[in-house]
């Protein structure tokens, strides 16, 4: 797959088919759309290609939002490669880019640069300055600049109940087996790992401590989550706590995973952990034999789950 990270930089030369969207999550409403035109590709002489836009339109927009994404930029480079899409487009989205007109956009970005031959694209995609284009006018392009539209109708995307919004709700509130479901894989976290205080490796716990670097990146719900990771060469399995360590009296938030049967050095390793269900929320414990009691529990319970 190709990733471009910026369209002035760039110019296709074979003809595309293409569909454009934030993406956010490449959940499996987005998989409508996606194998379409990854389908459609491998029939035709076109390649597939994916505009997507970079930082998401309302954190430039919208000063105020507060709004978390589920998938980091790398972190969505490596879903849709997995997909076998061709080309992917991340454009810096902009206030300046934002005022583009519908002509603008279609004529300069997706005819002349991207050679577009196809759109499929969601029956309720707006698109040109204050998104004042839809799926309508995209059709009326196509007739003038010589590019067809297919539709994905309503009825065929709310068939899969699914949002980027909904999946955000279930992991703010902790509900990690339906956010999965609606993603169609673990939700994973993404970053590297930074010594911590030890208190883990005091407690008979030793963890690995993670630091995401972006900060736009949702986090779930404070609380304990079985997980695994690809650790040298193979799935390590292990129990995560995400939250400020109460019962300690810390004062900082951490991420910090106790990985079972591994004992290698991973500071400074950037690695992916996927999380598999969510065990209990956090407490602050009575006493430090209180808390090890619990992550006796929390371990035997993980165990039970991985060795099912």
């Amino acid at each position: 797959m190709i990733t471009v990270r910026n369209i002035s930089k760039y110019k296709e030369e074979h003809p595309t088919v293409i569909t454009i969207g934030t993406f956010d999550g490449v959940h499996i409403g987005h998989l409508k759309i996606l194998n379409k035109i990854i389908n459609h590709a491998k029939n035709t002489e076109l390649k597939s290609s994916v505009l997507t836009f970079f930082p998401h339109p309302r954190m430039v927009l919208q000063k105020d939002t507060n709004i978390k994404l589920l998938n980091t930029i790398e972190e969505k480079i490596g879903i849709l490669e997995k997909l076998g899409l061709d080309i992917l487009i991340i454009h810096p989205f902009t206030k300046e880019f934002s005022r583009l007109t519908a002509t603008e956009f279609v004529r300069d970005m997706l005819v002349n640069t991207l050679k577009i031959k196809k759109v499929i694209i969601g029956y309720d995609h707006r698109f040109g300055r204050n998104r004042n284009a839809n799926i309508s006018d995209l059709i009326t392009f196509g007739g003038t600049y010589d590019f067809t539209v297919d539709e994905i109708p309503a009825q065929e995307i709310d068939d899969v109940s699914v949002s980027s919004t909904k999946i955000r709700k279930a992991l703010e509130d902790g509900d990690i087996e339906t956010a999965n479901s609606y993603l169609g894989y673990e939700y994973m976290l993404t970053g590297t790992i930074v010594k911590g205080k030890g208190i883990g490796k005091q407690l008979g716990y030793p963890t690995a401590n993670l630091s995401i670097a972006e900060d736009y990146k949702l986090i779930p719900k404070n609380g304990a989550y079985i997980v695994n990771s690809f650790l040298n060469g193979k799935v390590v399995h292990g129990m995560m706590n995400i939250g400020y360590n109460p019962t300690v009296n810390g004062t900082d938030k951490s991420i910090e995973i106790n990985f079972f049967d591994f004992d290698a050095d991973l500071y400074d390793l950037k690695i992916q952990v996927n999380i598999l269900v969510r065990l209990r929320d956090e407490h602050k414990f009575e006493s430090i034999d209180a808390l090890k009691t619990q992550l006796a529990r929390d371990k035997e319970k993980s165990l039970q789950f991985i060795n099912r």
